[in-house]
């Protein structure tokens, strides 16, 4: 298992031996095994230094402080840093009007960011030398395939999980959930048999924590988990793997779009502000000759960098962009309204993308 781990940090280039990694670890099967992993990864000089973080949600009483005591505990075992993290998602969720889910996710990766940024200062890496390893399985993956099969999805969406997404990278994508739980089982025998390696069990006697709410069927994930994936199982056996190659086939094509996409917004996007995406931008008259697929892939790089990586960008807000030229021109006297409060403006000069404020501080100024 370790050796498939390591394969997979190499072949990705997701992590070499002076990368600081913070491990993002819930006490679940896969991110307790990736834990062990990784420090005996780190043990052997692939990787730089380490730390965990556990976030605790505050969603589920008793369970959620029996979770982050024993990922302590793991981490005390290992002789980690350890960071904890407590956040009301509840209450956030209640003030927001928000889903809990997203404002969980959230969350969890502002305090992972916040950690990795103190684990770098620690070790003396650049921040962006540093990653955030997270515990996703093939399965999740699959599970992620088939959810956006039934809501839709945008381009790339297909490809489902990123091995790395910035400075988060998912060095558990070529095994399954099911790999990672025998890698504890077999550990805990090793254990039993009189190796000496770490292992933590909480106060019943388990490997790892188990979320009751991961049972539930009426959540989307846990419907897709325990509703769809067995039956297509029942279908193909071999469906994490087959499933996974598709994906790697469908990642290799979107990674060369990616790279023409990139080249279209270096040549057609003019920034507002260097180093202040939030500020604005124009995309230049010549975006209109570009192909339709492209100007879409296209508006949502421009997107996300206005409004987040981590910011799911609307289709309707991607349309509008692309509705802003026509004939091979942009539309003058063009105007939209789109997410996050953003402006589109066009005339012959181009598309400009603006915050909603600035949009009427400049034309209040041209009255």
């Amino acid at each position: 298992m370790i050796e498939r781990i390591a394969h997979t940090i190499e072949t990705h280039d997701l992590a070499d031996s002076k990368t600081p990694v913070l491990l993002m670890v819930s006490g679940g099967s896969d991110s307790t095994a990736l834990a062990y992993i990784a420090a005996e990864l780190a043990s052997l000089g692939m990787l730089g230094e380490i730390a965990m973080l556990h976030v605790n949600h505050k969603l589920r009483g008793a369970d959620a402080e029996a979770d982050a005591a024993f990922v302590h505990d793991l981490a005390e075992a290992l002789g980690l840093p350890f960071f904890l993290v407590e956040v009301d998602v509840g209450g956030i969720a209640r003030q927001e009007g928000a889903n809990t889910e997203a404002i969980a996710r959230r969350e969890r990766y502002a305090a992972a960011q916040g950690a990795l940024e103190s684990l770098c200062r620690h070790a003396l890496h650049p921040i962006g030398d540093g990653r955030i390893f997270t515990a996703h399985t093939q399965d999740d993956r699959v599970e992620n395939f088939y959810m956006r099969s039934i809501v839709g999805t945008g381009p790339g969406g297909f490809r489902s999980m990123r091995y790395r997404n910035g400075s988060v990278v998912r060095p558990c994508l070529g095994v399954s959930r099911q790999d990672l739980r025998d890698y504890l089982k077999r550990r805990a025998l090793d254990v039993e048999a009189g190796e000496g390696k770490p292992l933590v069990r909480d106060s019943g006697g388990n490997l790892w924590r188990e979320d009751a709410t991961n049972a539930h069927t009426d959540l989307f994930r846990g419907y897709v988990r325990h509703e769809i994936v067995p039956k297509a199982l029942e279908r193909n056996p071999r469906l994490l793997q087959t499933l996974s190659r598709t994906m790697d086939l469908i990642a290799d094509e979107d990674d060369m779009l990616d790279a023409w996409t990139a080249q279209i917004v270096e040549e057609h996007v003019s920034w507002e502000s260097v180093g202040d995406p939030c500020a604005g931008c124009v995309i230049a008259p010549g975006f209109a000759a570009v192909e339709l697929p492209l100007q879409r892939r296209a508006a949502i790089d421009v997107l996300k960098r206005m409004l987040g990586v981590e910011e799911r960008v609307d289709a309707a807000s991607v349309e509008a962009i692309v509705a802003a030229f026509a004939d091979g021109a942009p539309i003058s006297g063009y105007t939209n309204n789109i997410q996050g409060d953003l402006a589109l403006s066009a005339n012959k000069r181009g598309l400009r993308i603006e915050p909603m404020s600035a949009y009427r501080a400049r034309r209040k100024g041209i009255r």
